[in-house]
């Protein structure tokens, strides 16, 4: 096994922990604390670690204990960065978040947060979690429900909802055809699977309430109905990839987009 595999205990134990022991916040080790007691495999690695550490010092190796250790330090690698991020991000705020990060409220956010990171299938749904559980310390637009409710959606939607969601990001009203053409090169048929996979997406993400058709309001607030009826005398259903209606984001779901998808949030009152 080459040597870059061959990895001292310390290398597991010892991470570099001077960016959050130095922060201005003693409570963000809580944080950090809080946010490793979730992750099943944590404990496992430093006893491996402590176990080949072991065996070296007995002129004996189990080199499949240290490729299942490597792949974790990996891992763990990812983890400390993360927490490094948050914490950075924290650090920059200039409001005082003692009590907030303090709080029992939020680091049950970040139990629930860093077991949703543990299971994210790609790189871009933790950093959605990292964003997520960084606006839930530093900024007060929503409410611990509302990022709980936001941590669900995470968890929900796969990649190809994000890309939809990113599509109706910043516009007045963007149609299904243009969404579908943000990530794909053509129009498939109507009776294709990609299609069928596109009004799942699409159905998915209207339920859940986080896109919505483009409608019409009053100075109230309240949605003006509209005529619907429309003669027609195709003998064909409507398109997956229609072009008459626009879609836009809910007030929901631009606040998920807000926690999620942007950077930190400046600090509300």
């Amino acid at each position: 096994m080459p040597d870059s595999k061959q990895l001292r205990t310390e290398e597991f134990i010892a991470y570099d922990l001077q960016l959050i022991t130095g922060s201005k916040y003693k409570g963000l080790l809580k944080v950090a604390a809080n946010a490793m007691s979730v992750i099943p495999w944590v404990g496992s690695v430093i006893a491996a670690g402590n176990t080949i550490h072991s065996e070296k010092e007995q002129g004996k190796i189990n080199q499949l204990l240290q490729e299942w250790l490597y792949t974790h330090k990996v891992k763990m690698d990812s983890l400390y960065q993360d927490l490094s991020s948050l914490t950075e991000c924290i650090n920059k705020i200039e409001s005082d978040l003692t009590s907030r990060i303090d709080s029992e409220e939020y680091l049950s956010l970040v139990r629930k947060s860093f077991r949703s990171w543990d299971q994210a299938e790609t790189k871009e749904k933790r950093k959605y979690i990292i964003n997520l559980i960084t606006n839930a310390a530093t900024t007060s637009i929503c409410q611990d429900d509302q990022v709980r409710l936001f941590n669900e959606w995470i968890d929900k939607y796969h990649e190809i909802h994000f890309l939809v969601i990113r599509a109706v990001v910043n516009t007045n009203g963007i149609n299904r055809r243009d969404i579908w053409l943000s990530f794909s090169d053509n129009i498939p048929r109507e009776d294709s699977s990609d299609a069928d996979l596109f009004k799942l997406v699409m159905r998915d993400l209207s339920t859940g309430g986080v896109i919505r058709q483009t409608r019409k309001k009053n100075f109230q607030g309240q949605f003006i109905k509209e005529n619907t009826r429309q003669r027609t005398s195709s003998n064909t259903l409507e398109s997956a990839f229609e072009r008459t209606k626009a879609y836009e984001l809910t007030e929901l779901g631009q606040e998920f987009v807000h926690y999620t998808m942007n950077e930190v949030i400046v600090r509300l009152g």
